[in-house]
Order: C-alpha cells, then sequence, then structure tokens
C-alpha cells in the first residue's frame, strides 16, 4: 500500500497549480481568457488540483492555519467538479487576479516553518 502524501506534499502541490494558472494566465486580459476555452479549462482544472489538495489536507493542519480560508477553497472547488453548469468566468478571473498570488505567499510562509 503507497503512503498518502503528507501535508507538506499537498501545499506543493497548491504551489505548482498556482504556478500553472499564473503563467498560463501571463499578458492575458479578460476578453482573451474568456474567449480561449482550452485556456479556461487548464484553469479551472488547476482550480479543482488547489481544492483538492486543500480538501485532502489533515482537519489538524487546517485548524493550525486558520487565517487561510480552507473552506472557501474547498467550495470553490465543489462548484468547479460538481457545479460545472454555474461556473462565472467573472468569478475565476477575479479569483486569478486577487486571490491567488496571496494564497501563494501565505502557504510558501507555512512551508518555511515546517
Amino acid at each position: 500500500m503507497r503512503e498518502k502524501p503528507k501535508d507538506g506534499s499537498r501545499l506543493l502541490h497548491i504551489i505548482e497549480a498556482i504556478d500553472n494558472i499564473v503563467e498560463f494566465t501571463q499578458n492575458v486580459d479578460f476578453d482573451s481568457y474568456k474567449g480561449n476555452k482550452i485556456l479556461r479549462f487548464a484553469v479551472i482544472k488547476n482550480l479543482e488540483i488547489i481544492g483538492e489538495a486543500a480538501y485532502l489536507l489533515t482537519k489538524e493542519f487546517r485548524s493550525a492555519h486558520p487565517e487561510i480560508e480552507w473552506t472557501v477553497i474547498i467550495g470553490m472547488r465543489h462548484v468547479l467538479v460538481h457545479g460545472y453548469y454555474q461556473i462565472r468566468d467573472e468569478i475565476v478571473w477575479a479569483t486569478i487576479k486577487q486571490e491567488l498570488l496571496p494564497l501563494k505567499e501565505q502557504v510558501e510562509n507555512i512551508l518555511k516553518e515546517l
């Protein structure tokens, strides 16, 4: 039986997915994002990865780091996966532009502590 990834590995998955999204959307404006189906799917997939990695963190770890809105991140993942028909490009774009880099900084700070 394989060993489950530990919380540190999950945090690295979050950082990698954020880096992917930043790379994919570099020099892209909202209209270009909205009009590019492949880019939208790539971004959404990486947002799902962020949410899934957050969901798979231990409850103890999430409780020890309440400065990150884990339930919001996990909730977005649930909408992207299960409520795919409700995805709004404006919300995804706002998440990219306003939330991802601060989240990355928080996660990197936590990793320094581990």
